[in-house]
């Protein structure tokens, strides 16, 4: 769900939601609910930051934290927004612009980073036979994403991920099907 931070376009940090994050987090728990009732064979994995456990809450599940499934560490830009780090860190700046996927925050992660955290989330996933609700990051999500849909690894970074939307991913033989259901309400974000 949609937190302060993203209504700021801040980098990072542990943000609560917003109005419309909790309002996303109910309209998920029916979704969730329509589809698996109590949810006895479903598993639910958050990050272990706020945003991601308060989206979890409204579905009365246990939910296990994972830490691999935190945001990218922005370091240094931690709490900035994108227009602060272009004024402040222009070299900063420029350099994640020039290559989002391999560019490291100052004491922080890179996509990379990202990508090789994930891959233990991506064993227990691949071993899993039942469903698992993935509650997380988009630079998180992201690398799920890629590996699974096997996006070349330098659009990685880029891949599309609007708030309020459950992408739903279906092993087949060879690959995954794909289906995106925007569950509301709308902020206007469709990265």
């Amino acid at each position: 769900g949609q937190s302060r931070f993203n209504v700021e376009n801040r980098v990072g940090g542990d943000a609560p939601l917003t109005a419309l994050g909790c309002e996303y987090a109910r309209r998920l728990a029916v979704a969730v609910h329509d589809r698996f009732g109590d949810g006895d064979e479903l598993d639910v994995w958050t990050s272990t930051l706020r945003r991601t456990i308060q989206t979890a809450e409204p579905l009365g599940l246990p939910a296990g934290q994972w830490r691999a499934l935190d945001e990218i560490d922005a370091g240094d830009c931690d709490g900035l927004t994108y227009d602060e780090i272009r004024a402040q860190r222009p070299d900063e700046w420029n350099a994640r612009m020039a290559d989002k996927l391999r560019y490291r925050y100052p004491r922080g992660e890179s996509y990379e980073d990202v990508i090789q955290r994930v891959d233990r989330v991506i064993i227990e996933l691949e071993r899993y036979k039942t469903p698992v609700l993935v509650i997380a990051h988009r630079a998180i999500l992201r690398a799920l994403y890629g590996y699974f849909v096997q996006v070349p690894r330098e659009d990685v970074p880029y891949a599309p991920f609007p708030l309020h939307t459950v992408v739903k991913l279906m092993p087949t033989a060879y690959g995954c099907v794909e289906e995106r259901e925007k569950l509301g309400p709308d902020v206007g974000d469709e990265r």
